[in-house]
């Protein structure tokens, strides 16, 4: 499956890690690890920052994880208007790495800023324009 479907609007047509969305489909959170120096990433990253190697395999990531920071949206950025207001949140994964995402089942009262969350993969069906997302959850 394209990287296209993971976003209502794509600037990407191709990247090196567009298997990143066929792993969301099946339900599975991945990142990428470089084979040379071991640098983990989240989102996937194919070129290392640390070594500047471009091999890399793909690893598994337990969704868990700590909310770094939250806000809610009112004036959405363009292709995002019909669905605002809604609450984006920052989360700092426990194997590494970081990740922005809707908050999903959270009641908005609820939501603490390191509070431990889980990151759940997703296929949405509602909206044609994005096929795969992932939502921050309770864990």
């Amino acid at each position: 499956m394209p990287f296209k479907y993971f976003g209502k609007i794509n600037f990407t047509p191709y990247t090196k890690v567009d298997k990143f969305s066929d792993y969301l489909q099946k339900g599975k959170l991945m990142g990428t690890q470089c084979k040379k120096c071991g640098e983990r990433y989240f989102p996937p990253r194919a070129d290392c920052l640390k070594c500047m190697d471009d091999t890399f395999e793909w690893i598994e990531y337990s969704g868990k994880g700590k909310l770094h920071s939250f806000t809610k949206i009112f004036a959405a950025p363009k292709g995002f208007e019909d669905i605002a207001p809604y609450i984006l949140g920052i989360v700092n994964l426990e194997e590494g790495g970081r990740l922005i995402s809707w908050i999903g089942d959270i009641p908005e009262n609820e939501i603490e800023i390191d509070m431990k969350v889980k990151v759940v993969p997703r296929i949405f069906e509602e909206i044609p324009e994005i096929k795969l997302y992932y939502t921050i959850e309770k864990p």
